[in-house]
């Protein structure tokens, strides 16, 4: 069992920077995939990115590609993901989510691929 707690959410103005942490309790961090996911009021939770064991290999959503960046400190336990050029678009409520799957494949971008949540952070984007 993992317990997963978000920060770093907020109020920003549109083309402005935040960055998002997630940080675990226990042990074996590197044992799990990492990722990020949204959720806007009405839609369905989107996925943002996501981060191999070690941080070697990340994958991003098409709205995260080239304007954010998921990365890993195994040693602080703790996944970020950096958020620059924010959109309006983007305010939603965050989510960081781990897996203990051993393979690393398209159903990365799933749901269903992930067993632990955390309880969101959300962002607002502002013009």
């Amino acid at each position: 069992q993992v317990q997963l707690v978000e920060s770093g959410g907020g109020l920003v103005q549109a083309g402005d920077s935040l960055r998002l942490s997630c940080t675990a309790s226990g042990r074996s961090f590197g044992m799990y995939v990492m990722g990020w996911f949204r959720q806007a009021p009405g839609k369905e939770r989107e996925f943002v990115a996501t981060i191999s064991w070690s941080g070697d290999t990340t994958v991003y959503g098409g709205s995260a590609q080239g304007r954010f960046t998921i990365s890993r400190d195994n040693d602080k336990n703790t996944v970020y993901l950096q958020m620059n050029s924010l959109k309006l678009e983007d305010t939603a409520v965050y989510y960081c989510a781990a897996s203990v799957a051993k393979a690393w494949g398209s159903p990365v971008r799933n749901v269903n691929y992930y067993d632990y949540w955390g309880q969101g952070a959300q962002v607002t984007v502002s013009s």
